[in-house]
């Protein structure tokens, strides 16, 4: 059986991502570094694969790389290996990212959608006023002309029983008693109770 020939500078063993991992968990900051050197570029590509955009994927595979620093005391070697263990933390990481970001452009899509259209009890509010005035109208034209004048002059303008009377050209006790039948009458027409 022929050796391998190794050309350059000596052969490295494999690092034993596991016993690094293990290290990690103590605080062994040379062992993160060997850890981080041996799976950056795997990290980076998985994350690549779901984000699709470089500076993400880079900002993301930090966070990871963060992320296998502070949670290696839970590596539990029994349950995977640790490059396993790394990359389902990458892959699970990027796809949180894209639900983030898929959820952001939701909320301000309905953001921008509530702000266009008013409020329902606007719509309401205009709507039932509108009616309002209709009906108003069409009782304002079952009253004779002194009375639907005189309510106009009153009600519409502001002006003073005397005023109203004057611009009319009638005697004040006539506009007051215009204006009180012509109410009653509108009273009716409307529905009122008293």
């Amino acid at each position: 059986m022929k050796e391998a020939v190794h050309i350059g500078a000596h052969p490295q063993a494999e690092p034993d991502l596991e016993e690094f991992v293990g290290r990690v968990a103590l605080g062994d900051e040379d062992a993160f570094a060997r850890v981080y050197d041996a799976v950056v570029s795997q990290v980076l590509g998985v994350v690549r694969a779901v984000l699709r955009d470089q500076a993400q994927s880079e900002e993301v595979t930090q966070e990871v790389l963060v992320e296998v620093w502070r949670t290696a005391p839970r590596y539990r070697p029994d349950r995977g290996t640790a490059i396993n263990w790394i990359l389902t933390l990458a892959h699970r990481r990027a796809v949180d990212r894209v639900r983030s970001a898929d959820a952001a452009i939701a909320r301000d899509h309905k953001a921008a959608l509530l702000d266009r259209m008013p409020e329902y009890d606007q719509v309401a509010e205009h709507v039932e006023a509108r009616l309002e005035r209709e009906h108003v109208r069409r009782c304002l034209r079952t009253l004779t002309e002194i009375q639907r004048q005189a309510i106009t002059l009153a009600y519409y303008r502001g002006l003073t029983y005397r005023e109203v009377a004057e611009a009319l050209a009638l005697p004040l006790g006539t506009v007051k008693t215009r204006l009180r039948d012509g109410l009653i009458r509108m009273r009716d027409c409307l529905g009122v109770t008293a």
